[in-house]
């Protein structure tokens, strides 16, 4: 290592002439003089940074363990994100390339101080890098495999694609999937609409849900703001997109496309009405308020469906006549509804006792459904 470079012998694999690709092999010490950890978290305008989840501190120590032992085997590489200063030079002499690989020296150059950013970044095995960077076997060969990207887009789908064998949190691949435009596998594909709509209902200044959503990148000053789970408004709006959901009529099938911005539109109007008929409810820890829980939001997402589609009938969603109609819709329900003390008529459940679980979605969806639907026949 002089003048700030790292150099090493590599391979430059012929996969993407848009994207190199190297491998080639670094000191366990130097892994931490070459790469960082992109976490993920938010500025202050809510624009989403980094991909990486937090440490976990058992495995890390687990790896470190090993690594400290006396008879080492560590084939697990790491994948980088290179910056595009890096300088590939193939090797003179007859037979450099096979067709596939050419062999040469890879330079990656050094932040000038320790308080300059790492060149690389790391898109999978921040763990074992962690690990790593702690053993006091610091000598030993790691494997690498580096592409140059600097394009966070590309990094994030690189991360999201290798992490499938030991899956990464929900949330966090919920928060990441709206940032990825490349073409995504069909499973990922399906879950990114309802990401989309669930991170502009968190951002967005009009939304009632601004703030109040815990996502990946929560950091731990705001969590106790953020009361409502992720995961439990994705399952909802992925209700409401499918088949027999109000939701649905706003995807073009047939030409791939949807109007994402309606969508939106009818969520905040319908759960602005919803933080409005339920104002004492709002905005408190689910051990406090079951609308803020799992089962409030999910069974309150399948009511929307009722509600909105009769809205929807002669309201444009973009006219203030279509909040005040949700508004006078959920004032049949508001005198049978027990979010915060109280037992719930019928079902006969203590406000506190109904859990975010199939069977108690289920039997709470169908009592709101139904007190909604005696009410509107007993108001005509």
């Amino acid at each position: 290592m002089t003048e700030n470079v790292i150099r090493r012998r590599a391979l430059r694999i012929e996969q993407n002439p848009k994207i190199p690709l190297y491998l080639f092999a670094l000191e366990a010490g130097e892994v931490d003089l070459v790469a960082d950890v992109a976490r993920i978290s938010r500025d202050e305008a809510g624009k989403l940074l980094g991909y990486q989840r937090p440490e976990k501190r058992q495995h890390v120590k687990q790896i470190l363990e090993y690594l400290d032992g006396d008879d080492v085997l560590f084939p697990n590489g790491l994948i980088l994100a290179l910056p595009a200063a890096v300088r590939f030079k193939g090797s003179r002499g007859p037979n450099p390339s096979d067709g596939l690989a050419t062999i040469g020296t890879l330079e990656i150059p050094l932040p000038a101080s320790p308080e300059d950013p790492r060149p690389a970044l790391i898109v999978d095995g921040q763990q074992r890098s962690l690990a790593l960077a702690r053993t006091r076997n610091s000598k030993l060969p790691i494997t690498v495999a580096g592409f140059v990207a600097e394009d966070l887009d590309i990094q994030r789908d690189q991360f999201l694609r290798v992490n499938t064998v030991s899956p990464l949190p929900g949330n966090l691949v919920s928060e990441l999937l709206p940032e990825v435009n490349a073409q995504l596998p069909t499973k990922l594909s399906a879950r990114k609409l309802p990401a989309i709509l669930v991170n502009a209902l968190n951002q967005d200044s009009d939304s009632p849900f601004k703030g109040l959503i815990k996502q990946a990148s929560t950091t731990a000053s705001k969590k106790s703001e953020a009361v409502v789970k992720d995961n439990s408004l994705l399952q909802a709006i992925t209700e409401s997109l499918s088949g027999s959901g109000v939701l649905f009529p706003y995807k073009n099938l047939s030409s791939g496309t949807t109007d994402t911005a309606t969508i939106r539109n009818i969520l905040v109007v319908y759960w602005t009405a919803v933080k409005d008929t339920f104002p004492e409810a709002w905005g408190l820890a689910p051990t406090q308020s079951r609308l803020m829980h799992g089962i409030g939001i999910r069974s309150m997402g399948r009511l929307m469906d009722r509600v909105m589609e009769r809205v929807l009938f002669s309201a444009d969603i973009n006219s203030d006549d279509a909040y005040s109609r949700v508004m006078a819709e959920l004032s049949l329900i508001k005198p049978h509804c027990h979010w915060t003390e109280g037992r719930w008529p019928e079902i006969n459940y203590s406000w506190n006792e109904l859990e975010n679980v199939g069977r108690h979605i289920n039997i709470l969806s169908n009592y709101l459904i139904r007190v909604y639907r005696e009410s509107r026949m007993s108001a005509s």
